[in-house]
């Protein structure tokens, strides 16, 4: 089963890059602080001259902007994030009978366009005799066709539809919980009852 953790695990190869951006930036850093003591000590001050010190803050400028934005990446990318992409934080609530004595819960987000593979981040009981089942996906595309489909081994098949748009825009609190869209579970009987089921949402 993947887990949320596993967003937090990288081999060296990340710790390396964000330090060779480090020392990128600093490099940067320095060769602009050279650079601009030489030009604002001349001691005359001809047209020529502003233009060149103009020409040197805008490059000192965007090469300290780069040496951030690099960093960032970096340091994203070593934490497993990527700032271009959402993701979907969900907690899916279902009878404790469904979630107990699963060991290997497989969480898919279907589009017309890919499928994407959720992390679990695990389970708790309710005190209302559910269970909540909490993970993450990132959104790869942009279309508002998504489901989310459960597969429980020996449990069934649940589907939730996200009621989200295309390009959707990133929230603190979780939406409202939706029943679920699609049953096939041999524990919830032929009629299920759907407010046992539910899913809420929200966008990172």
């Amino acid at each position: 089963m993947i887990t949320l953790s596993s967003l937090f695990t990288e081999p060296a190869g990340g710790q390396l890059g964000i330090l060779m951006s480090a020392l990128s930036g600093v490099a940067a850093a320095l060769a602009v602080a050279l650079a601009m003591t030489v030009y604002f000590r001349l001691s005359y001050r001809t047209w020529r001259d502003v233009v060149r010190h103009g020409l040197a803050a805008l490059a000192a400028l965007a090469l300290f902007a780069f040496a951030a934005y690099d960093m960032r990446h970096a340091a994203l990318a070593y934490l497993g994030l990527n700032p271009s992409k959402p993701a979907v934080e969900f907690e899916i609530c279902m009878p404790r009978a469904v979630l107990t004595g699963v060991t290997d819960s497989q969480i898919e987000l279907h589009t017309d366009r890919n499928q994407t593979l959720a992390l679990v981040d695990g389970v708790r009981d309710l005190s209302d005799g559910r269970a909540e089942l909490r993970g993450a996906v990132v959104l790869n595309h942009r279309t508002a066709d998504r489901v989310l489909i459960v597969n429980l081994p020996g449990r069934g098949t649940f589907e939730f539809r996200l009621r989200l748009p295309a390009e959707p825009h990133r929230s603190v609190e979780f939406g409202p919980w939706h029943l679920a869209d699609r049953i096939a579970s041999p524990l919830a009987g032929p009629v299920a009852p759907q407010d046992g089921y539910t899913i809420r949402y929200r966008v990172l």
